[in-house]
């Protein structure tokens, strides 16, 4: 029996499965906590990463294993290969300003946009690792003056696995490359003009500064640390969360998932690369060749987590109030911009909870507000999806929100389509797990593996809740 792990390093924690290369049946698995913030010590990522795999049994007798992280996370090395400060995450939006800059030099307001679409597939917006390194260059510019090589979470790991010190082995893939917005998923070449204009310095020294080879879909990219007894453990390429995620779950041309986790993302595949002039979707590449587009919010399950501290409530208990309230909460709609927002693109903004009367004031409309509210940001990237022509023939709902019974039901009904939830499980790391398995067997697709069991979800359209949280989305305050 051959087995393969799959490791899921995700902004709240590292998970780690080991699953039969041949028939993806799950063997054993681990986990280890992150620390929290939006700025992180790559290392800690590397000593729960270790924790996990031991939480997992090991990887003594696993032949391949493979890396989904976070994206766009900048982890910035020097010469020796030393992270040389804390990495800011794809959540940090400190870097909000320099995304407006980086805009609107290539053309004031709309045309910068479109032209940054048509240059790597996707706007700057804070959660970009571009706008991170124009920040490191006017916060920190004596840090940025240090920068040899840039890596994100999941390329930095890897390197780490592979027991290198030296810059030039480090090893991503299409869909980490593309978001960084300095690489361009149509030719799968960096833009080290755009390096270069983040950083403000030449392009001839931007072309000094080493980023992680893009490896091909399912090729072998080395293998593990002997020192550390892994020697015999063939590297995959690994990949961002969402390519890995896609993969986890089989997604193809037509299918669309919607993941609820630390962040809301709505991800489609498409055979053609998306280029949005809006700055909406994001134009990523898929794991597998093809591409991957996606709307993805700064808020998700913790919109909910912040609904239960205010009522004082678990998630199950917050599920049955929510479902214990008429659709639409009494005219109560929470627009839930709580740690600013990435689609639409306002860093600086925070949720507001409009309609409020002596009618909706009570816990079961709140609980129902909270969970219309989510729902409907990601409902905004859906659509944004459909007026770019992305085909949608079934939407799979994921992440640990998507456990949530109150969301499971009223999904459906914001959403206006059935939704396919499927069986628990680690997605990314899933997908991580199969790109392995991939690369084991050395064909041309991933291997099938047999998917879990899938859950109908139906309910009737409540289309005036949808109408009602666009007509009040707007008054947010800013907060400047």
């Amino acid at each position: 029996m051959t087995l393969v792990a799959g490791i899921d390093s995700s902004t709240q924690s590292c998970k780690v499965v080991i699953r039969e290369a041949d028939s993806g049946r799950l063997v054993r698995s681990g986990s280890a906590q992150h620390p929290e913030g939006t700025e992180v010590d790559p290392h800690a990522w590397w000593e729960a990463l270790l924790g996990a795999i031991d939480a997992a049994g090991g990887l003594g007798d696993v032949a391949a294993v493979a890396v989904g992280g976070q994206q766009h996370g900048m982890v910035a090395l020097d010469a020796s290969g030393e992270v040389i400060r804390d990495a800011l995450l794809w959540n940090d939006t400190r870097s909000a300003e320099a995304a407006e800059q980086l805009v609107n030099e290539y053309g004031e307001g709309a045309r910068g946009k479109a032209t940054w679409a048509r240059m790597v597939g996707s706007v700057p917006v804070a959660s970009l690792t571009i706008t991170k390194l124009r920040w490191l260059a006017d916060t920190e510019p004596e840090n940025a003056g240090r920068v040899a090589a840039v890596a994100l979470p999941h390329d930095w790991l890897t390197w780490k696995m592979s027991g290198s010190h030296h810059l030039a082995d480090l090893v991503t893939d299409r869909s980490e490359a593309s978001g960084t917005g300095y690489f361009d998923p149509s030719t799968g070449e960096y833009r080290y003009e755009l390096l270069a204009c983040a950083l403000r310095i030449p392009q001839a020294q931007a072309r000094s500064v080493v980023l992680p080879r893009v490896a091909a879909p399912g090729e072998a990219v080395g293998s593990g640390d002997s020192s550390r007894g892994w020697g015999h453990l063939v590297l995959g390429p690994g990949g961002g969360d969402n390519a890995m995620g896609a993969l986890g779950v089989g997604m193809s041309t037509g299918d669309v998932s919607i993941s609820l986790g630390t962040s809301g993302v709505v991800a489609a595949t498409s055979p053609t690369p998306v280029q949005d002039p809006t700055g909406k979707i994001a134009g990523f590449a898929s794991a597998t060749g093809e591409f991957l587009p996606l709307a993805v919010t700064l808020n998700g399950s913790r919109v909910l987590d912040g609904a239960c501290r205010m009522l004082g409530v678990n998630h199950r208990q917050l599920a049955t109030l929510a479902l214990a309230a008429e659709p639409g909460a009494h005219g109560m709609t929470l627009v839930p911009y709580l740690e600013g927002e990435r689609t639409p693109n306002l860093p600086h903004a925070t949720g507001s909870l409009l309609g409020m009367s002596l009618a909706s004031m009570n816990p079961q409309d709140v609980a129902r507000a909270a969970v219309e509210g989510l729902l409907c940001l990601v409902a905004d990237g859906l659509k944004a999806m459909t007026d770019m022509g992305v085909p949608v023939n079934s939407i799979r709902l994921i992440g640990g929100a998507a456990k949530n019974p109150a969301v499971q039901q009223i999904a459906p009904a914001i959403l206006e389509r059935d939704i396919l939830v499927p069986g628990a499980g680690e997605y990314v790391a899933d997908g991580a797990a199969r790109q392995a398995a991939w690369v084991l067997a050395g064909s041309a697709t991933p291997p099938e593996w047999e998917t879990s069991e899938v859950t109908v979800c139906t309910a009737e359209p409540t289309q005036f809740v949808r109408e009602r949280y666009s007509q009040r989305r707007h008054l947010f305050a800013e907060g400047r």
